[in-house]
């Protein structure tokens, strides 16, 4: 988490987990890791991280495979949030469908909606923000 940095430790959720943490090693690091959070009605939101020096090296799939299988042998359904283009790249790779978009709020000081992420194709940011 250190080594990729707040912003991207932060994308990841990999702190958040509460299944085991599965974990690729080169050396005495750890160099990719994945995991998710047991949510309500069975869902079971996936959290993967690789060290910025390792990206691109197919390490993603790896540890989120393990993950994936891991929450289906527990009976859960395993989603994956997908905001960066090589996030959803891993996705697809291991079967996941694209099946909407997420759109989250936050109120402002002065209580209007202010945007916190991207708003979904085809909109700007005033639409997404109403919707």
């Amino acid at each position: 988490l250190a080594r990729a940095g707040e912003e991207e430790a932060g994308e990841s959720g990999l702190e958040d987990i509460t299944s085991p943490a599965f974990v690729l090693r080169g050396g005495h690091e750890v160099v990719a890791a994945a995991g998710y959070q047991t949510w309500p009605q069975s869902v079971a939101p996936l959290s993967v991280l690789v060290a910025p020096d390792r990206q691109g090296r197919g390490l993603a799939r790896v540890v989120a495979s393990a993950a994936v299988a891991h929450a289906l042998d527990a009976g859960l359904l395993p989603q994956w949030r997908a905001r960066p283009y090589p996030s959803r790249r891993v996705a697809l790779a291991l079967g996941f469908q694209e099946l909407g978009c997420q759109l989250s709020i936050r109120l402002g000081d002065n209580g209007s909606p202010a945007l916190v992420g991207e708003p979904p194709s085809g909109l700007d940011r005033a639409d997404s923000t109403h919707r």
